[in-house]
């Protein structure tokens, strides 16, 4: 910078705006890479279902939450018996294994939108990690109904299972080490072109902790 340039807001009084969540990192799946996968998905929920006349899609927050809603519309453009409408969210916080470890989670929204007894009901996370998120969210289904059939879609399935659950339906294999985080960045969410990102190799930034240990936060 020359000598003398002024900087935009670093005058006396003056207040910067924060800057904005950047994502960083080593771009795995790009926002074509990702509308694909959902697309194979939707088409791979209908193949192995027969239909999706019983379908019921349930996001896991946060971004869960909108890529169910992503699929719903692929869904409802590959299958005609399926409903737009039959997609909601399913908060698991009260029923994870580490509260007592963070006991001031904020608890979110569960949204059912039709009963899910004798149905087929799809989770959808977007990154699989330890499997400790998805064993809440079955035993928070348990208090809402008894499915015919519970399935699990993810967007990314990065390996290290702590339990035995393993997804039904994946838009991409990721090996990754433990100290790598992977983060997955939505228009609807995050503001910033859709893309999943690993960072922690080699020169990139320290790994994180995020949700499910290490997952998008």
């Amino acid at each position: 910078m020359t000598p003398g340039t002024a900087v935009p807001g670093s005058g006396p009084g003056s207040t910067t705006a924060p800057a904005p969540d950047v994502p960083t990192g080593v771009i795995v799946l790009g926002e074509a890479d990702i509308a694909r996968a959902l697309t194979r998905i939707a088409h791979e929920i209908t193949e192995r279902n027969r239909g999706a006349a019983d379908v019921v899609l349930l996001g896991i927050p946060t971004r869960g939450v909108t890529l169910a809603r992503r699929l719903a519309e692929r869904l409802a453009d590959v299958e005609p018996t399926f409903s737009r409408d039959r997609v909601g969210e399913l908060d698991v916080t009260m029923y994870r294994d580490d509260l007592h470890r963070q006991p001031t989670r904020a608890v979110g929204v569960t949204r059912v939108p039709v009963s899910l007894d004798d149905r087929t009901v799809v989770l959808v996370d977007d990154v699989l990690f330890s499997g400790r998120t998805i064993r809440a969210a079955l035993d928070a289904l348990s208090d809402l109904g008894r499915p015919r059939v519970v399935q699990l879609a993810a967007l990314v399935d990065r390996g290290h299972r702590e339990l035995p659950i393993r997804a039904d339906y994946v838009g991409k294999n990721l090996p990754t080490s433990r100290a790598e985080r992977v983060r997955v960045r939505l228009r609807e969410v995050d503001g910033v072109e859709d893309a999943v990102l690993i960072s922690g190799r080699g020169g990139d930034e320290p790994a994180q902790a995020g949700r499910d240990q290490g997952v998008t936060p």
